[in-house]
Parts: C-alpha cells; structure tokens; sequence
C-alpha cells in the first residue's frame, strides 16, 4: 500500500498512543447557537423534499397501495415498538441502549474518549452491533410509515436523536470512533430534520441541541479526514467527503461551512475518480459495497442539482459506468448479483421493501438522476424525481442484450445467453484486496443462482470463519492443497497479492453441428507463498441456448507434494436440475468429495451448505456442468 500509508500509520498511532490525537478531539464544547429554526427554515438551500407537507400534497393516488405492499413496512414498525431493531437487513435483535452490545450484552463505556477505544476487540464482539442502530437508517422505516399509513411519528424520531446526544458525549465512546458512522447519522438525521421541519415536536430548544451535535460531529470528520483518504481509501473517504460538502452546503450558518462545502466537493471528486475504475468497476471488489457508493452518487449529484451545483464531469461519468457494469452482472428476474465481495450488510437509505440483495431500487434511483430513465421505483419518490411508483408484482422493462462483457480494469467478465448469467472473476490488484476469489465463477439459471459466492459473515469473529469466508475455499476456483491464492494476515490484510491477470472472452463456431460457443480464457500468477511462477489458468466454454459448460483447470509451476483443488457451491437449486461430473488430464472421472460448507446469504448470518471438491494430484481438472437430462449431441 506504499510508504506514505505505513508511514501514515506510524505517525497516527504514535499520536494516538502519546494523547496527542486524544487532544485534537476536545470534550464538552461549549454551546453557541449558529441559527435559529425560523432561520434555518427560510434557508435558500434546497433539500429532496421541503416537508412532510409537500410530499402528502404531490403524493398522487397512483402511489397509494395495497395493503399487501405495506406488510414488511408495518411488520418491521411492530418489531421496533417492541424493542427490536432489524440489523443488517438480516435479524432482529432486542436494543436496549446505544452502547450494549445486543449479542453478548457487552456495555461499552461512555466515558472513554473515542481515541481509547478498538474497533476490534474478542471481549466486545463486532463493533458493527453497536453503530447499526446508531447511523440512523431505522428511521427511514419510521418515517415511511409516517407518510403512507397517515401516523405522525414525529415525537419518536426526535426522542430517538435526544437519547442518542444524552448517551453519546461528544468524542466520547464507540459512537465516535468511525468517522464514516458519523457522516451516515448526519446525513440520515438532515433526512428527518427535513421531513418533520414543520412538526411541532421540533422545538427551537431540539433543534438548538440538534445543531449542536451536528457541528461537532462534522468538526470531527474534519480533523480526521485523512485517515480515511490515506489509511483506508475506500468507501468510507467517499461518505466522508461527500458528507462534508453536504453539511456546509446545507447548513451555510457554521463558521467553517464554506471551507467544507469547497474541501468536501474537491475531495470527494478526487476519491469518485480514484476508486471507480475507468470501466465502472470499484475498487473494493464488492458488489454491496458498490451499491453503497451508488447510493452516495445518488445524494451528492441529486442536492448539487437542486441547489444549482455541478460537480467535476469525472463524478456522472464514472456513476453510469458504475451503472453499467452492475447492470451487466444482475439478474434480470429478482435484481440481485452475485453475493461477491465483503457485505456487511450496509444498506444506507432503506427507502422501499425490496429484498436487501435487490440493487434494482438503488440503481434506478442513480438512473434518474442521471436522466437516464424514469425513476420506478419508491427510492426515487424520496429523491424528488416524481416517479410512476412501482407496484409489487410489475417487471421492470430494460432490456440488457445478451452476449459477454468484459471489465478488464478491474477483471470481471460476463455472459448473458437466453435465460442464463455466467459471472467470472480474473483480475489483478492494484489497490487492496479483500478476498482471495480471483477465477470465482458464478452461474444464474432462470432467476436461480445455481453456483454461487458464500458470501462473508462476519468481519469480528473467530479465525476459522474469517479465513474460510475471505480465502479461496469459499469459491468457486481452485485451491492448491490448503493454501489460499494470497496469503492471509490479520484482519483485512493479504500478503502476495495477485499481480499478474489477464482474461477475454471469445466465440467459437463449429461447422460440423452448426453449435456456437461462448469461450472464457483467464490466467492469474498466484499462490506466491507457496512458490514461484505459480499459473493457474482457467477455460469456461458456455454452449449456446443449452444449459452447459465445460470449466478446465491448469495449474503450472506447482509443488509435486500438493493436490489441486476444484472446489464447488452449488445452491440447493442446482441439485433439483443440474449435475456436474469431472476427469482429470488422463480421463479418468473423478468423485466429488461432499465437504464442510457455509453460506452467507447476509451479515451475521451463516448455514451449513454443500460444497464440492474435486481432487487430484495431477495439474488439469476438466469439469461438466449441465441441465439433467443433458440434450443429446
């Protein structure tokens, strides 16, 4: 990651240890009050939405549902009422503070400086179960229900912002040791303030306590900005930067409002052009993390709009390539992608019921934006983009094309053939990698993701989950004996990284039975731990209009002691339609060894699955994947 990071990183920790970083962060601020709620409401600056008011006013009848269509958001207000919270778009669990832990009840102590405090720690847990309910996102649910079933929940949002303040003393436990947690708060709490702008359950003293926090939560963004731009370099520097603009823009009456509205806008161009690649692909190898940032698109270039602000071309020229290439890899069917790349279940803004792995709410919205197509979905409502309100059961019409794609800045490679969806990995890494995945293959039949990604789990547990979600076993690629295709360190951290990676796609037709054939050819230096010049190549040949491939496998230059690997996450769908059968180089079949599987379908989540492992000591594996019974030659 180079010398200015480690160097970063040394100068960041001697501060931290020497109390230098701890006074930067000063406690107890004194109060002043920068505008009064008259004030802020006749600000020129302009939101999604003016008020609640407006939005009943513009509502039209076409937006008004079934019951039905209402049911997960009114199931989901019962759960809170009830003291239960939805964490990661996966499992509820009984919230009884801000600083417990509601896995394992560990308290968190509120008056430790946030700077005193691990993000990673066996004795705490996950810290993620503390932020969860604190960015805010549940009130997104709360103030929907507000609006479609007519139930002013005013007085519960604003009392959910007042315990929060109460519990968390500015720069003062875990609440505060993620910038990123505290930019998404900010940002969600804008939303609220907005919404219920005209409730009385606003008063001059809440507003007054509100504005308060606000300043002081974005003066610590500020001054820890460069952890962000420089340590992490991921999402979390582009909600940052975005978030920084986003207040000065918005809240004009802070004494640095103007410095960062300017630094914000600069810095978050500067990361948009880093971190999406040329071809729309992301750097953090992440289908969900690049929902996140597609979501930050959508407010950023939305409320410049609204408030006659452009940012750099770079910003909507990467955000439809960002478009593009999600769209190549999601299924037509149900809107989901393959379940690659880290998850921590991050959805920022739950603006509708879709199922959390469906991206097409989001990408729709960023499409409106863009001016690409109508919004249809109710994301874009909130957006202010008057949509035709999308009604359960209705398909969405874009059609895709079928054929193959090829992203090679960031090595994913795609083919669409009649109701089929062939997903490859093959890429090399220049920024840092987050699981050893590269030659993944995903397959989608008819809506069904029949070959599929395990997905992540947890980022806080014990080593055998993190090795086995993040490392090779949990794909569908090739291992040599137990080890990784890098070599895995603690936490996020990967030595030897995949340098070398190339991959294209070709047709192929045959004259003598007329059949057309789809070729995928990719190679990957690997396995540098273990030897030198380690290559394992990989050849996926797709039939056209049949439900078959053939996948061969070659690794060269490896050790004579270890076997290769080919190893299989067949969903529960596969076995209902489909079989696989292998050989090796000599033509004899090979038995699939059923093997200890796990899948993560979302965050802190996880069931037994079956995984198949073809074995050899030899260097080729070629392996048939075809519909049952298999349509004769």
């Amino acid at each position: 990651m180079g010398p200015r990071y480690v160097w970063f990183r040394l100068r960041y920790e001697l501060l931290r240890r020497t109390g230098l970083l701890k006074a930067r962060f000063p406690t107890a601020p004194p109060t002043e009050e920068f505008a009064d709620l008259q004030e802020w409401k006749k600000l020129q600056t302009t939101f999604f939405f003016t008020s609640r008011e407006e939005l009943n006013h513009y509502a039209s009848d076409g937006f008004k549902q079934a019951d039905t269509y209402y049911a997960a958001l009114k199931h989901q207000l019962a759960e809170y009422r009830q003291g239960n919270l939805l964490f990661f778009s996966a499992n509820y669990y009984q919230v009884t503070d801000w600083l417990t832990n509601p896995t394992n009840g560990f308290r968190y102590d509120a008056t430790k400086h946030w700077t005193q405090i691990a993000d990673f720690s066996p004795t705490a847990g996950d810290i993620k179960y503390i932020w969860e309910k604190s960015r805010f996102a549940f009130l997104y649910p709360l103030i929907r229900f507000d609006f479609h079933c007519k139930e002013d929940l005013s007085e519960t949002v604003f009392a959910e912002i007042d315990s929060w303040v109460v519990a968390n003393p500015i720069n003062y436990g875990p609440n505060w040791r993620c910038s990123q947690e505290i930019s998404l708060r900010l940002l969600n709490w804008t939303f609220a303030l907005n919404y219920y702008k005209n409730s009385s359950a606003l008063t001059e003293e809440r507003f007054q306590r509100i504005m308060h926090v606000i300043y002081w939560q974005m003066r610590h963004v500020e001054a820890n900005i460069d952890f962000s731009r420089i340590a992490v370099r991921n999402n979390h520097a582009i909600t940052e930067t975005l978030t920084l603009y986003l207040v000065g823009l918005l809240y004009p009456f802070f004494p640095e409002s103007e410095r960062w509205k300017m630094l914000g806008k600069r810095w978050f161009e500067e990361e948009i052009a880093y971190q999406i690649y040329e071809d729309g692909t992301f750097l953090q190898f992440s289908m969900n993390y690049h929902r996140v940032v597609i979501q930050l698109l959508t407010w950023g270039i939305r409320l410049a709009e609204l408030n006659g602000e452009r940012f750099e071309n770079v910003v909507y020229e990467r955000a439809q390539k960002s478009l593009e290439f999600l769209r190549t890899g999601q299924d037509e069917k149900t809107g989901w992608l393959p379940n690659y790349g880290n998850n921590d279940g991050a959805l920022f803004f739950p603006l509708s019921d879709a199922h959390f792995r469906d991206y097409r709410p989001q990408l729709n919205a960023l499409a409106a934006v863009l001016k690409i197509e109508k919004g249809n979905w109710e994301d874009s409502f909130w957006y202010g983009l008057n949509p035709t309100p999308y009604r359960a059961g209705e398909p969405i019409a874009r059609p895709t094309g079928e054929g193959w794609v090829g992203f090679n800045q960031g090595g994913y490679y795609t083919l669409r053939d009649a109701d089929t969806l062939t997903f490859i990995r093959c890429g090399a890494y220049k920024d840092r990698p987050f699981q050893a995945d590269d030659l993944h293959l995903d397959i989608w039949v008819n809506g069904k993701n029949i070959l599929r990604d395990a997905g992540s789990y947890l980022y806080n547990t014990d080593e055998k989950w993190t090795k086995y979600f993040a490392g090779t076993a949990s794909h569908n690629t090739v291992m040599l004996g137990n080890y990784d295709q890098m070599q895995k360190r603690p936490r996020f951290v990967w030595y030897h990284w995949v340098k070398e990676a190339k991959g294209q796609w070709q047709t192929e037709s045959s004259t003598a039975n007329h059949r057309k054939s789809q070729i995928f050819e990719g190679s990957i230096k690997a396995f540098a731990h273990v030897g030198s010049n380690i290559i394992h190549r990989r050849r996926v040949t797709k039939y056209e209009s049949e439900n078959r491939w053939i996948v061969e496998d070659w690794l060269e230059n490896a050790p004579e002691d270890l076997p290769m690997h080919q190893i299989w996450h067949p969903s529960d769908d596969f076995f209902e339609n489909f079989s696989m059968k292998a050989v090796d180089q000599n033509k004899s079949e090979l038995t699939a060894e059923e093997t200890e599987g796990w899948y993560s379908e979302l965050y802190g989540q996880k069931e037994p699955a079956k995984r198949l492992v073809f074995s050899t000591s030899m260097r080729y594996i070629k392996t048939e994947i075809f519909a049952v019974p298999l349509l004769p030659v």
